[in-house]
């Protein structure tokens, strides 16, 4: 009696302890580390694709001066600060002349006693024109008169050098003219470019414009080229904007774009493309555009934020798949196609994207073609899979 309840004790524990494994087991297979991986589906279909570009830019000015002096001085005075406007021509800042008057005021000097000269040269010249003029006759008379033998040979010879002493004497008077007109002629560029050197020391708005920066104030000393206040044109506002370049595809110039300020992002200003940079930046693998307003804000600042949807001109019909379903790997892009239940990676060739999460394939896939959009765990080419209708938790 005894046995027999022993052996009955024994079988029950057995019964338990393999129903537990086969408990274990199932759950192990269902969900844990051995069960297959839960995943979406979805079906490869002919559609079209609206593509567009998003990116986020920056408001810069498109024109933009900096203002400086063409030589080294001190800064007497600034007339505008930060967030003025200015008008074109008008006095922004004064760099000190120092000795710069004093050295006017001696070439005046010196080109008042140049053009003294001139009209003395001037004068010497008529006196010697005269005197020329008077010798060439008396040595015609005296020429007549000695073939007559009125007069003597020698009286004759005289007179002749009379008139080659005033020849020479008006030649001398032409030179003495001449070197006084290029005298006069050489500090009356000298004076101008002192003028103009003064004319310099007043830093004048080259446009209307506002003052964005002011680098330096009265008493500093600058260098020739250094900025002491920097002018943007209002009117000249863009946006420099940043695009993925994996992307960018179909981005040229004259495209319509759509702007959203941070600063107020309930409304949407319209724009095109106006300059698409040649060159990329390499670090962040984007591309550079840069978009123009329609009508530029009259309360932009330089510098704001703002998010920018640049529209492509749509492609042709063509096979589509959410963005999702693309897995970019070593091997390059592609997707897993379920065919018998069993995941393959299929390589295809991308074509543009949309901002409603589809893209085009362009080759690597047919038709109706079954393909994994999203799964709980990472893929592999041995791994079971279980079509579900959603995921709820799961990793993408």
């Amino acid at each position: 009696m005894k046995l027999t309840a022993l052996f009955t004790r024994q079988s029950g524990l057995w019964l338990v302890g393999l129903l537990l494994l086969l408990g274990f087991g199932f759950v192990g297979v269902r969900s844990g580390p051995l069960a297959p991986i839960r995943v979406t589906t979805v079906s490869v279909e002919t559609g079209l694709v609206t593509p567009a570009l998003f990116g986020i830019a920056t408001v810069e000015a498109r024109r933009s001066y900096f203002i400086g002096p063409t030589a080294a001085g001190r800064v007497r005075s600034l007339q505008v600060d930060v967030g003025d406007r200015v008008k074109a021509g008008q006095n922004l800042a004064e760099i000190d002349p120092v000795d710069l008057d004093e050295r006017i005021r001696s070439m005046d000097a010196s080109y008042a006693r140049a053009h003294s000269a001139l009209i003395a040269a001037e004068a010497q010249r008529k006196d010697g024109l005269a005197r020329k003029d008077l010798a060439s006759l008396n040595a015609r008379r005296y020429l007549d008169l000695g073939e007559k033998k009125f007069v003597s040979t020698s009286a004759v010879e005289g007179k002749q050098q009379e008139l080659i002493s005033a020849q020479a004497a008006l030649e001398s008077a032409d030179a003495n003219l001449l070197g006084a007109r290029q005298e006069l002629s050489r500090l009356n560029a000298e004076q101008a470019a002192l003028h103009q050197q003064r004319k310099n020391l007043f830093l004048l708005a080259p446009r209307n414009g506002i003052v964005t920066s002011r680098d330096a104030e009265p008493g500093s000393t600058v260098i020739a080229g250094q900025s002491v206040l920097k002018l943007i044109d209002p009117d000249s506002l863009w946006l420099k904007v940043r695009l993925d370049q994996g992307r960018s595809r179909g981005l040229v110039g004259g495209l319509k774009a759509e702007i959203v300020l941070r600063a107020n992002p309930g409304i949407t200003l319209p724009g095109k493309v106006v300059r698409v940079e040649p060159l990329s930046d390499a670090v962040t693998e984007e591309r550079i555009a840069f978009v123009a307003f329609d009508t530029v804000p009259s309360d932009l600042t330089v510098g704001e934020l703002a998010e920018v949807t640049i529209h492509v001109a749509p492609g042709p019909m063509t096979l589509i798949l959410p963005n999702a379903a693309i897995k970019h790997t070593v091997r390059g892009a592609g997707v897993w196609r379920l065919q018998n239940d069993q995941p393959t990676f299929v390589p295809v060739t991308l074509g543009l994207s949309g901002l409603d999460g589809h893209i085009q394939i362009l080759g690597g896939l047919q038709e109706g073609d079954r393909v994994i959009a999203y799964s709980e765990k990472e893929l592999s080419d041995s791994s079971r899979v279980r079509v579900e209708e959603q995921l709820v938790g799961g990793k993408h």
